[in-house]
Parts: structure tokens; C-alpha cells; sequence
């Protein structure tokens, strides 16, 4: 075959990808080279992204002279292409997908662990992405956000010369680039925390629909599961009729055959955003699901139940009240500490600290353990994750899904050997204890008992959310559920008690607010 030319635009970032192609093309034999094609987003340099007119600013140039042909394919972020396509012109292959995460990058002296994202309170943050400011303001309603425009090193630059307390960044792109940043704070922003926007992390090779030829060579550089999931990132946002100004993310990927999504979705980039997550067997008629659910006719909760107090300003509040829904939260137990006293001993050795709930992470810093320097902390979950920081400490191991037996697995996974403390409750049912490998040295510390309420009134909300086994006891010793009464549990052990009462109930990806206003969210009021 006759040499390639790949169109790119000269930017460190998307020469690193076209050089990417071209290493790839010759591990297959192919001989190519690069042209540089400057496109209308990066020559205005001066405007927001969503100011600038029509869609495609990175890539229509691109796109006109492969229909010109004086190149052969072109090289884009799959996120930079419009859902639909010119005349003539078709993706031919989509390599492996880069991770899809944030990077929260903080200078220093920005940085305050004891927050959610470990960045100070009114710090600004540098994006021009509409996506990235409503969902940062939903979870750090107080942090001021200021335009970032220009390429990823231009960014990192304009950090270290302080025109910003942190800047919001692909993760793929500090990868790809190999830049050194650790001269900065790095907070990396799971995509089950923080969703990307569609494609994110995917590169697309776009040809001429007739060159056939072409084609059949770049199967061989194509990536089915990529290809899988970022088609129904890509068609949800063109059933919302989307570009990459609209405050809209979306994040799919394959678990155990299953597909798993995220979409969050704002009015615009100052408002509030709208969280969804489901799981589904297969792809078909995905996007169009979760189109549907956004649709502000569909009939919501009035009011939800939980089995604990709500703060004033928690994300689960803001996320429910900014659908109109009435909360009603009230605990149905209490804890009480049967430790009072720590024996400062039995930590001398600890490698790790491990807490299931937020309640074992408070009790146990009430008794002022003097920890070695060397030693970690995992937690169960994000809530339990915010407990901590308020502490001081980050978590080193944070359980990203609601079901138990998949976190004791990625528990398990780094302790070998190490000796792992477990602050917990005295009725817990140890399900990460029980999981970890047979040379794993558990040390057990029961530091809180839990009493169950008596006489606890009815709920006669649309929806009731139970936050522990104990909870359950405590409102069912009583009660019944009302007819058309809907329920979501929060982990597997609370689903277990749900199981047995044979009613049915939603489990949240995660167990935290976030979890929980992506379940409420979902939920079909009947």
C-alpha cells in the first residue's frame, strides 16, 4: 500500500496520538506521515468553547481536507467529533480506550484533606468545560470557577504561575504526555464520582467512506469493547442533541457481561446536576432508557424516607430538593462506644486501618490513636471516605461499588501479608475481614455498640431508604411497608435482610449520596 497521510492538529496532545497511529500502522507494515492541520478552535483562542459558533471546531478543517484528499485519515478525541458525520466520511477503527478519569490538579498550599477533593474552601478552579463546573458545584457548592483554555501543558502552566488554585484535566492527557506533575497536589476523580463526557479517553480514526482498502488494514487497530461502550456515550449525547458545551456526562463500561452507565446532566453549567446510573444485560435501546428518564414530565418520588439525619447542605439534599422531593430523615438507632480507652499498643505494627461505616472512623479517632507514620487507611465507601478527611487523613483504598464481596476482593488484593486493623461495630458481620488472604494479620476492635429504637412511627413516603441491617430491624419490628411503597437499601448486607423478607428493593452503585440520588433518581414511580 502506498504511504499514509495522517491529518492532526499540532497541538502536544493530538501529535502525541497521531504518532501513536503511525507507530501502530507500522507494527502492521503500513508507512505514514503526519500533517499538521490548524482548525478554528485552536486559532481563537480568546473565547469560551460554547461561545464559538456551530459544532466540530477541532475537527471540521480536518474532516475537509480528508474529503479533499490530500490526507489519508485523520487522527481526533473521539469527544472532539460531532455524533453525525459528513458525506463521505466514516470512523474506521477505534483503538483501546485510555482511562476515562479527572485529575484535580491543586497547588500546595491550596490543599485542605479535611474537604471534599482536598481543595480549600472558595479555592478557583480553572475549566472552560461546562460539564466540569456543574458537576464540581454539586459537590463543592463554594469553589469559584474561572475559564481555562489552551493545550495541556499551556494549562499545567498556567497552575504553576498561580493564575489558578487548581485546574480540572483528562487524566488521559497527562498520561498520553508523559508530563511530570508532582510538583502539584493530584486528586484523581473516579468516573463513578466525577462522569466524564462521552467518548472521553477514545481516539477515533476517521477515512473516506469509499477507500475500502484502507478500512479493512484498520480493523486490525480497532478495539470492539471500546467501540461497545463509547457508541452509547455517544448516543445518548446525540439524542440529547448535545455538543461538547452541553453540561453533560456520560460514562458506560462492561462488569462481569453486564453493562454499567453514568450520566449526569445539568440545565446549565450553574445548575444542579441531575445523576443517573443503570445496569443493563445489553446495549440495545440503552441510550434511549436514559434519555427518558431525564424527561422532566416523568413522574418522581413527593416525598423519600431515610434511616439517618440529612445535613442542611449535604449533596443528597441538594439533589433531591432540587426536584422538589421532601426528605424525611430520622436515625432508628443509636451507637454508643464500649471502648473508652485505646491501648496505644496494638497499633505499634499496623500497616493498615480499615473502616466499614462512618460511625467506626468517628469512634475510633475519638479515642486518639497514635498511628506509625508508615500505616494506611481503606474504607468501605466515599461516605465513610468523607468521614475520614474530616480527620485529616485521605484514604489510600476506597470501595467504588455497593456490593461488599467486590470491594473485600480489591481489598484483598493489597494486603498480603500485612497486619490490618478493624475498627467496627460490635455486631458487624465482617464481611472484609472474612475475604482476606490467609496471611493477612487481622487485628478485631469493637469500639461501638448499636441500640435499636422501640415504637418507631410509619413512613408514608413514596420511597424508604434503609442505611444498615440494624435500621431494617428497628422500623420492621412495627411497621409494614404501604402499598406502592418502594425501597433502596444501602449495601449488600442491608439487601440480604430484604431478601429474606421477600421485598424487593433498588441497591445504589455506590453507597453514598451520590449513590443514593443516582437510585432515587431511577426509580419507576408505579
Amino acid at each position: 500500500m502506498k504511504k499514509l497521510t495522517i491529518g492532526t492538529r499540532g497541538s502536544d496532545l493530538a501529535l502525541w496520538q497521531a504518532n501513536h497511529i503511525k507507530d501502530e500502522l507500522a507494527a502492521i507494515g503500513i508507512d505514514a506521515e503526519i500533517k499538521i492541520i490548524k482548525t478554528q478552535g485552536d486559532k481563537i483562542l480568546n473565547l469560551r468553547l460554547d461561545k464559538l459558533e456551530g459544532k466540530g471546531f477541532f475537527t471540521k478543517e480536518l474532516e475537509e481536507e480528508l474529503l479533499g484528499g490530500t490526507i489519508d485519515l485523520a487522527v481526533h478525541c473521539l469527544k472532539d467529533l460531532p455524533t453525525t458525520h459528513p458525506a463521505g466520511l466514516t470512523i474506521a477503527a477505534l483503538p483501546p480506550r485510555e482511562e476515562a478519569s479527572e485529575y484535580l490538579l491543586i497547588l500546595k498550599d491550596c490543599v485542605d484533606v479535611t474537604q471534599k477533593l482536598s481543595l480549600k474552601k472558595g479555592a478557583m478552579v480553572g475549566t472552560s468545560s461546562n460539564r466540569r463546573k456543574a458537576q464540581l458545584l454539586g459537590l463543592r457548592p463554594d469553589l469559584e470557577i474561572e475559564d481555562l483554555r489552551g493545550n495541556v501543558p499551556t494549562r499545567i502552566q498556567k497552575l504553576r504561575d498561580e493564575d489558578y488554585d487548581a485546574i480540572l484535566i483528562a487524566k488521559a492527557g497527562v498520561k498520553r504526555l508523559n508530563l511530570d506533575v508532582t510538583d502539584l497536589h493530584v486528586e484523581e476523580l473516579e468516573t463513578t464520582e466525577f462522569i466524564p463526557a462521552p467518548a472521553q479517553g477514545a481516539l477515533a480514526i476517521q477515512i473516506r467512506e469509499n477507500d475500502t482498502e484502507l478500512f479493512e488494514i484498520l480493523q486490525k487497530l480497532h478495539d470492539p469493547e471500546t467501540a461497545e461502550t463509547v457508541t452509547v456515550e455517544r448516543k445518548v449525547l446525540n439524542l440529547f442533541e448535545g455538543g461538547c458545551h452541553m453540561p453533560l456526562g456520560c460514562y458506560c463500561k462492561k462488569e462481569n457481561g453486564k453493562f454499567e452507565i453514568w450520566t449526569s446532566k445539568a440545565e446549565t453549567a450553574d445548575h444542579f446536576p441531575e445523576r443517573l446510573f443503570l445496569r443493563a444485560e445489553s446495549t440495545e435501546g440503552l441510550a434511549e432508557k436514559i434519555v427518558e428518564k431525564f424527561n422532566k414530565d416523568r413522574k418522581k418520588p413527593a416525598k423519600v424516607f431515610i434511616s439517618r439525619e440529612i445535613g442542611e447542605h449535604s449533596y443528597f439534599r441538594r439533589a433531591l430538593e432540587n426536584n422538589d422531593i421532601e426528605i424525611e430523615g430520622r436515625s432508628l438507632i443509636r451507637t454508643f462506644p464500649i471502648v473508652t480507652v485505646l491501648d496505644q499498643f496494638i497499633l505499634k505494627h499496623v500497616d493498615w486501618v480499615f473502616f466499614s461505616s462512618r460511625n467506626s472512623v468517628e469512634y475510633f479517632f475519638n479515642l486518639k490513636p497514635v498511628l506509625p507514620k508508615k500505616t494506611k487507611f481503606g474504607v468501605v465507601g466515599r461516605g465513610s471516605e468523607d468521614a475520614l478527611r474530616k480527620f485529616g487523613h485521605i484514604a489510600d483504598f476506597v470501595g467504588e461499588s455497593g456490593d461488599i464481596t467486590e470491594v473485600a476482593e480489591d481489598f484483598a488484593k493489597l494486603v498480603a501479608g500485612q497486619q490490618i486493623l478493624f475498627p467496627r461495630a460490635q455486631d458487624s458481620l465482617q464481611s472484609i475481614q472474612k475475604s482476606l488472604p490467609a496471611d493477612a494479620k487481622v487485628i478485631d476492635l469493637p469500639i461501638y455498640e448499636t441500640v435499636i429504637e422501640e415504637d418507631i412511627d410509619r413512613s408514608y413516603a413514596d420511597v424508604l431508604i434503609f442505611t444498615s441491617p440494624s435500621n431494617v430491624d428497628a422500623y420492621f419490628a412495627n411497621n409494614l411497608l404501604e402499598p406502592g411503597q418502594q425501597v433502596i437499601a444501602i449495601g449488600n448486607s442491608t439487601g440480604k435482610k430484604f431478601d429474606e423478607m421477600g421485598v424487593k428493593y433498588a441497591l445504589p452503585y455506590s453507597p453514598d449520596e451520590i449513590g443514593l440520588a443516582e437510585a432515587v433518581f431511577g426509580i419507576e414511580m408505579r
